[in-house]
């Protein structure tokens, strides 16, 4: 292994060529001298791998701390048998946000790619805060592998800060947590999603994520956002008809603070309910009856399109109040994901209402005797035929919530 130093202006670390590289892991970094450390030694770490066979691109953007001198001494401390391919990018000065750092990164990352001479390779992204397990990149590899486009992770809260959050914040985390679980697999069984089947989850966070550089490229690469990023790219690859398998099995451990470096973050979020407890849930925890329908409309809508069945004049019942314009131009949108997300965010009544966290133990019992029903009927099974008869209707009235 040789290393040599660049000449380009953005990067002043060492930088290590292989011949080809099977993956690139892509890191945005904003004044993470706590914990960047931690994230390079995780990295460094990752085992069934052959030696060299992927590289680690840092973009440090604008950090006005020392977390360079501190990117400097960990690689510099790693054992040769741990040092993987390394690029390191520094930029300062410049008007930036989170979507958009992730996205130099990632861009960064899939240009490698193609200059080692590798055919597709994968992109990967994580944060600086968070710690990946030590078969998170063969993982990923594997999945990839066996079929999908793109892999995301799910996220636990760093134990040590985690214990450190007040109490009423774990309760309503599991709460949350139970009742998403609850959602996703009912949704799972009554219309599975290709490529992604139970047991699976509905993070989609940057700080796991795997897709192919093909992919990534086909959909214009990760939006420049301030927030909400990962999640716009992971629709975008939905909508492209890319496969992303949302697996339960990679957890990648983030941090638990309260004091973000992205505006909308994560922190912002954990923050704004400690000060305001009851403050509402994420969107698509709303009422059980809602979900329900949700997920039947979205099960129809899959097979009239598959079908070429859909057009406005067959549209379910439940969707009144849709412009028939809107409606017959989704019939000719070149994916079910875009015909979806069109008819989704045109129609009134397809609006999400998510729910405050006192509202959720009644819900979370609710979903769990239909899950029950939903197990013994075996809906998977038989097609996908929910029991009890449940067909779509209007959806009812609902008085606004305080």
């Amino acid at each position: 292994m040789t290393r040599s130093t660049a000449t380009a202006d953005e990067i002043s670390r060492p930088v290590c060529l292989p011949d080809e590289l099977s993956a690139v892991v892509a890191v945005p970094i904003r004044n993470e001298r706590q914990r960047v450390a931690a994230c390079l030694q995780a990295l460094a770490a990752q085992a069934g791998l052959a030696p060299g066979s992927f590289g680690i691109l840092l973009f440090l953007n604008n950090c006005t701390d020392d977390t360079a001198c501190v990117v400097s001494e960990t690689i510099a401390s790693l054992p040769d048998g741990l040092f993987q391919p390394l690029r390191v990018i520094e930029v300062s000065d410049v008007v930036a946000c989170a979507g958009w750092a992730r996205r130099q990164a990632m861009d960064a990352a899939a240009l490698w790619l193609a200059e080692s001479g590798s055919a597709d390779g994968m992109v990967l992204t994580t944060d600086a805060d968070s710690r990946v397990e030590p078969d998170w990149v063969a993982r990923s590899l594997a999945i990839v592998a066996a079929g999908a486009d793109a892999v995301a992770g799910r996220i636990a809260l760093d134990p040590q800060e985690a214990a450190l959050l007040p109490t009423s914040l774990h309760d309503r985390g599991r709460l949350e947590a139970r009742y998403e679980e609850l959602l996703t697999e009912i949704g799972a069984r009554l219309d599975p999603e290709p490529g992604n089947p139970w047991p699976c989850h509905w993070t989609r966070s940057g700080a796991s994520l795997a897709v192919r550089r093909r992919a990534y490229e086909t959909v214009g690469g990760m939006p420049p956002l301030p927030a909400g990023e990962d999640r716009a790219f992971v629709e975008a690859l939905r909508q492209a008809n890319f496969v992303v398998r949302q697996d339960p099995g990679i957890v990648v451990t983030t941090s638990g603070r309260l004091e973000g470096r992205a505006v909308g973050g994560a922190a912002d979020t954990m923050r704004l309910r400690c000060e305001r407890p009851d403050s509402l849930c994420d969107d698509r925890l709303e009422r059980l009856d809602r979900a329900l329908r949700r997920v039947l409309w979205r099960r129809w809508l899959r097979r009239a399109y598959a079908d070429d069945r859909l057009h406005a004049g067959r549209l379910w019942p439940s969707v009144r109040g849709l412009p028939s314009a809107t409606a017959a131009a989704a019939a000719i949108l070149p994916s079910f994901s875009h015909a979806h997300a069109a008819i989704e965010a045109a129609s009134p009544q397809l609006a999400y209402r998510p729910l405050p966290p006192s509202r959720l133990p009644r819900q979370i019992r609710l979903a769990e005797f239909l899950l029950k029903a939903l197990r013994r009927f075996r809906a998977g099974d038989r097609g996908g035929s929910a029991p009890f008869g449940i067909v779509p209707g209007p959806a009812r009235r609902e008085p606004p919530q305080r």
